[in-house]
């Protein structure tokens, strides 16, 4: 199925091709009272959906069921798919919560070291020449 505004362009171009409006709206079967039809719908949500854009803005965790509430006290009364149409048509959205980060409880912690020898860590490293022989580099701790 095709919108009522991609037939109007279809016969558009078909009459820019040099088809009569007759002819073009014959061929591609639409009724030629839809061309002269001008939709009321975005005058008429124009205001709402101004004022919806700024609630938005102004409260941006709250999404298109609590702004339908707002937009009712200052006396847009209308239904819930409305305002869903309108909050997808201005492409708004409640951003994504970040989650916050936890302090690991569940873990234990490590213990520090009270006396001698209870840490063991390496005192040299390893690498490799051109030639692929090991070389071991000390830190001079020893």
């Amino acid at each position: 199925m095709v919108s009522a505004p991609a037939r109007r362009r279809q016969v558009d171009y078909a009459t820019r091709r040099g088809l009569s409006e007759r002819w073009a709206c014959a061929l591609l079967s639409v009724a030629r009272s839809t061309l002269r039809y001008a939709p009321r719908m975005p005058a008429r949500d124009a205001p709402v959906l101004a004022a919806m854009v700024s609630l938005s803005a102004q409260y941006p965790r709250f999404g298109y069921r609590r702004i339908q509430v707002f937009l009712e006290r200052q006396g847009h009364a209308m239904s819930a798919d409305r305002v869903w149409r309108l909050w997808r048509q201005a492409r708004l959205q409640v951003p994504r919560k970040r989650p916050r980060r936890r302090v690991a409880s569940g873990r234990p912690r490590p213990v520090a070291p009270t006396g001698a020898n209870q840490v063991w860590a390496y005192d040299f490293v390893f690498d490799a020449c051109a030639n692929w022989a090991a070389v071991e580099v000390f830190d001079g701790s020893r």
